[in-house]
């Protein structure tokens, strides 16, 4: 079970240079693997191939040897760096997950979330809080390949600590296929077994 990019090529429009040229990825359930590259070399582009938000201009986004299917929740959740451009403002975030699932006390224990903040709007928590919302929800929605696009860049180190060894865990026992989209080494290292450069 694997989801492919397979020579994947995208732009904008015709009048625009190529974002992604020729580009082939492979992530099996159970991996952890980076995508690594500065910026602007477009590593936010592959990762929203691959989670189906957009569609390859040349080329295809399989999932176990089909296409990504059109309908329902979507087995390949995408995390983004800002927390608040993923969440309904007008929602209490008590909504945003229960969208995605049950309420797991567990999984609100294991990412710090408190219940009162589950009746608050996106606006009264802090950008690391927001986070662990956005984290919570794709675990909930039952995943099968999370794809975390520079997650933690703009948190504080023990923010990031926290973040990371949740996600890390529950990738472990839910055997997900974890893509960490980032442009730090260090952290792509650490956290992933394989690492990829674009």
């Amino acid at each position: 079970m694997a989801l492919e990019a397979q020579d994947v090529y995208f732009r904008y429009n015709k009048k625009q240079p190529w974002v992604l040229e020729g580009r082939s990825l492979k992530l099996e359930r159970g991996e952890r693997l980076a995508l690594f590259a500065p910026s602007g070399r477009g590593k936010s582009t592959l990762a929203m191939l691959l989670a189906g938000y957009l569609a390859p201009t040349q080329g295809q986004i399989l999932l176990d040897g089909e296409p990504l299917p059109s309908k329902g929740v979507c087995p390949v959740q995408l995390i983004y760096q800002h927390p608040e451009k993923a969440i309904n403002p007008r929602w209490r975030l008590g909504r945003v997950l229960e969208e995605s699932g049950s309420l797991q006390e567990d999984m609100l224990e294991a990412f710090g979330i408190e219940r009162p903040w589950l009746q608050r709007f996106p606006r009264e928590l802090s950008g690391g809080e927001l986070q662990r919302f956005c984290v919570a929800r794709a675990l909930l929605s039952g995943a099968q390949y999370l794809i975390c696009d520079e997650i933690s860049t703009m948190l504080d180190v023990i923010t990031q600590a926290q973040i990371w060894n949740v996600v890390l865990a529950e990738a472990e026992k839910r055997k997900l296929g974890l893509l960490a989209v980032t442009h730090n080494r260090h952290l792509a290292q650490r956290i992933c077994t394989r690492m990829v450069e674009l």
